[in-house]
């Protein structure tokens, strides 16, 4: 996501993995439909270190509000259906929470009151545009820093510094710890009992992401509380297991209607390091479960989060892995990971949703298959041909306002001539 957050891992991890062969036709996949009923189209409104907005911290709250609408009013124009706006992005809140500080991205100053309500406001006009509003939330993510002393003095990893770990530059909250998990659970949850909104919503941030000669330190918390399992990977993935749960759960309880979805980083395991026993890449036989990948993030093995596990089994009632690369890049192939997250819920009741790199669009950066404007139409094109695939959000709101390289107008010309629902 820009300069700090969660897209530039992407880029950063993928950068130096080794080739593969071109993808070839793969099973599964169906004729083109003239048209869904209903489909996601969404964009994420990334607020972490200004991303998306407000454009600058210390802005009046009218030109705060001014901002936001007008993005809302940019989703409109596109045709999308569905805003996912980061209301919690650095153990911090947009809303007046009886749990957390607000957000030092609304007045520069972290605790202090913006002078109005911004997720209340984000729901109310969005609905009135038509649009849902999926609150998305960083579970663990604390700071952009390690110096406590620099959060607001009420902030509750002050108040109980043994829940907090230093890594990689920042703070994060310790998954390991029970109390942790409840109350960022319930930090998280006040905002689903306040407001209507139509989704919670989780990133790609669990455990993080490995920092080359770092260690986490959870060895207090693994002693004490890791000994029925056999190794620590284990538990650390039984520690996002029971939030990812224990978060379902709740939400169920307080607001039935409200759906819970995540957005992983888009490679689960890569085949080579698949575990299962009739793995051809092992044994000779059978298929492995991981994708034909070589990505240097899994995210079962590095954020120690069983994402194909939650949508097989139903944990979550959508599932947009961010699948951001274009059709072709060798180490992690759009068309060979559409096909294989299409396999993954199929039959399991959980929708799927692409997550789609349109920050990528005309970035000099970026391989040349983005220089072309239609990169992302092709996508979808693709995507029409595998059933489970039921839309496709986009990062991010930023782009979807100026659209710098005419991207998006061709998605919106090529697939979105017509409203459509968001699935239910």
């Amino acid at each position: 996501m820009g300069r700090v957050s969660r897209r530039a891992f992407a880029a950063v991890t993928l950068a130096a993995l080794a080739a593969m062969p071109q993808a070839s036709a793969a099973p599964g996949r169906r004729a083109a439909a003239a048209g869904a009923a209903d489909e996601m189209r969404g964009m994420w409104l990334a607020t972490v270190t200004n991303r998306d907005w407000p454009s600058r911290p210390g802005l009046s709250a009218a030109r705060q509000r001014a901002e936001l609408v007008a993005h809302l009013d940019a989703a409109v124009r596109a045709r999308l259906n569905t805003v996912i706006f980061q209301v919690r992005p650095t153990a911090d809140a947009l809303w007046p929470s009886p749990y957390e500080p607000w957000s030092q991205y609304l007045t520069g100053t972290q605790g202090r009151h913006p002078g109005w309500d911004p997720l209340g406001t984000a729901v109310a006009e969005a609905h009135a545009r038509g649009l849902e509003l999926h609150a998305w939330f960083n579970p663990y993510r604390v700071a952009l820093h390690t110096d406590p002393s620099r959060l607001a003095a009420s902030h509750p990893a002050r108040a109980n510094p043994g829940w907090i770990v230093p890594y990689g530059g920042r703070l994060y909250y310790n998954p390991g710890l029970p109390e942790v998990r409840a109350f960022v659970r319930e930090a998280m949850l006040d905002a689903v009992r306040r407001y209507p909104v139509d989704a919670v919503h989780f990133d790609d941030y669990f455990y993080p992401y490995p920092v080359a000669g770092q260690t986490f330190d959870d060895d207090r918390a693994f002693d004490t509380h890791g000994g029925a399992f056999p190794d620590r990977a284990a538990w650390r993935r039984d520690n996002v297991d029971r939030l990812v749960l224990e978060t379902a759960a709740g939400i169920k309880g307080i607001r039935p209607g409200t759906r819970f979805g995540i957005s992983p980083f888009g490679v689960w395991r890569n085949a080579d390091t698949d575990p299962s026993p009739g793995s051809r890449l092992r044994s000779g036989g059978g298929d492995p479960r991981g994708s034909d990948t070589r990505a240097g993030v899994q995210t079962y093995d590095d954020l120690h989060a069983d994402t194909r596990r939650w949508a097989r089994e139903n944990w979550i009632d959508y599932i947009c892995p961010q699948l951001y690369w274009n059709i072709g890049f060798a180490a992690a192939d759009y068309a060979k990971l559409l096909p294989w997250w299409a396999d993954v819920v199929r039959g399991s009741g959980t929708r799927l949703y692409l997550g789609e790199a349109l920050y990528k669009a005309g970035d000099p950066a970026q391989p040349a298959a983005w220089r072309d404007p239609a990169e992302l139409s092709r996508h979808l094109a693709l995507a029409k041909e595998y059933a489970p695939v039921r839309g496709h959000v986009f990062f991010a709101a930023r782009e979807v306002t100026a659209d710098p390289v005419g991207a998006m107008a061709r998605v919106v010309a090529d697939h979105y001539r017509r409203p459509a629902r968001p699935p239910r």
